[in-house]
């Protein structure tokens, strides 16, 4: 290939790009415009840039806001926000393979999975997700590569870990020898406060939007620690000062009664599962105004393997059997004290794309189908502090928009298999 015929090609892969943005005008039958709010019917929704420009009642004629308007009809379908996971992990799946993978697949080869990963769950109406522990550079390259548009893919907000030896955060389950090779590439395991705000600028430093600690033991971590508090009041208390202090907020893992109450006193943003929130607890959620995230998928799932399969160790098995149970239950009770809740899955503990059967549990649990609806929208985008752009359809917000074909008010099974997805403005699934 001569120089002028490179250049020219090179040319029109960058025009092939960077297409100017063309202005869309969606009909649509029924949209939960604000999910809180009773839904509207026959509607037009202009969209320009990614951004929606105009909402009117009525079906009006395209041409009339650009002559070569792209149109989409939806008149037939019922139109929401695109939904939000607060607590994925992109870069796994739970299986019986996870040892050898974790042996044998390159970063980049586990940077595709990911990204296959993602594309799930956008496909299945997910648009914007928190990812709560992964493997940082991989994570936030993807996020990176996905905001300036390179590829597609579910608006990721990630979170770096910041936790103690030995706990939750830690690695376990494989030979010492491995586990000190592991130990030399992890600079965010802490031990005591001013080890712990080292750790948490380190994190930001590289990368993170969040800081996800782990106030307590985990159900995955290989070791008989139990899920009781693990973190000291003074290494919870230094990292939230220390993210703080560089503009973002912390997140807490956390299952027992004991390390959710010291997180919230600490002053994090939400609790990642609240598994046995207490009344004390209760309190404190309601006058900090911190979210509960209570992945109840992830519950469900580990208990329904450590039933039937084999992927379990013995010590994981007897911690998945307890905490799993108990989850719903005491989701229920902190919904109807009044606890705040944002949706969130802890998919890559289930698997990936099937994150709408949290609603299906919630539901299951006591919450309203238009609360569930709510937990995945607006009040998921208060969490992350995008309320202006993201969770719901209204004029100067991102188009992020999804399509079913009957009301989720009425069947919130509906959300299982999401038919139109738009990102940004980008129809992604029709």
């Amino acid at each position: 290939m001569g120089l002028r015929r490179l250049f020219v090609f090179v040319a029109s892969c960058f025009v092939t790009l960077n297409v100017v943005a063309q202005t869309s005008v969606l009909h649509v039958g029924e949209v939960l415009a604000v999910p809180g709010e009773s839904p509207l019917k026959q509607q037009t929704i202009v969209i320009s840039d990614g951004v929606i420009t105009d909402m009117q009642s009525g079906y009006i004629e395209p041409s009339k806001f650009d002559a070569d308007a792209v149109y989409i009809d939806l008149k037939q379908q019922f139109v929401l926000p695109g939904l939000m996971d607060m607590h994925v992990h992109l870069q796994g799946e739970l299986g019986p393979k996870n040892d050898s993978e974790m042996l044998k697949m390159s970063n980049p080869l586990m940077q595709m999975r990911s990204y296959m990963f993602a594309m799930r769950t956008l496909n299945a109406g997910f648009t914007t997700v928190r990812d709560v522990g992964s493997s940082g550079q991989e994570m936030y390259a993807m996020r990176d590569a996905i905001n300036k548009g390179w590829i597609d893919g579910p608006r990721i907000i990630a979170a770096a870990f910041v936790g103690i030896t030995g706990g939750h955060a830690d690695i376990s389950g494989i030979k010492p020898e491995f586990m000190e090779f592991l130990d030399e590439q992890n600079h965010t395991i802490c031990d005591g406060p001013y080890d712990c705000r080292r750790a948490t600028r380190h994190a930001i430093k590289y990368g993170a939007d969040w800081i996800k600690i782990t106030s307590t033991g985990g159900v995955l971590t290989d070791r008989a620690t139990g899920t009781g508090q693990q973190m000291e009041m003074d290494e919870l208390q230094e990292v939230v000062l220390a993210a703080k202090r560089m503009g973002r907020k912390v997140t807490s893992h956390a299952h027992q009664e004991d390390g959710i109450i010291a997180a919230l006193q600490a002053g994090v943003a939400s609790i990642e599962h609240g598994t046995y929130t207490s009344d004390s607890a209760i309190q404190l959620f309601k006058q900090s105004g911190a979210y509960l995230v209570p992945t109840l998928l992830a519950g469900d799932t580990v208990v329904q393997m450590a039933n039937n399969t084999d992927v379990l160790s013995e010590a994981q098995k007897a911690k998945a059997l307890k905490v799993g149970a108990d989850m719903q239950g005491n989701f229920a009770k902190a919904y109807k004290a009044g606890v705040k809740i944002a949706f969130g899955t802890d998919s890559g503990v289930s698997k990936h794309g099937i994150n709408a059967q949290e609603f299906l549990l919630m539901h299951k649990a006591g919450m309203s189908p238009m609360e569930a609806i709510e937990t995945a929208t607006v009040n998921a985008a208060a969490l992350i502090d995008m309320s202006d752009t993201l969770g719901t359809i209204a004029v100067g917000k991102q188009a992020d928009i999804i399509a079913v074909d009957a009301s989720p008010l009425d069947n919130l099974e509906e959300l299982l298999d999401v038919d139109f997805v738009m990102k940004g403005g980008k129809v992604i699934k029709q």
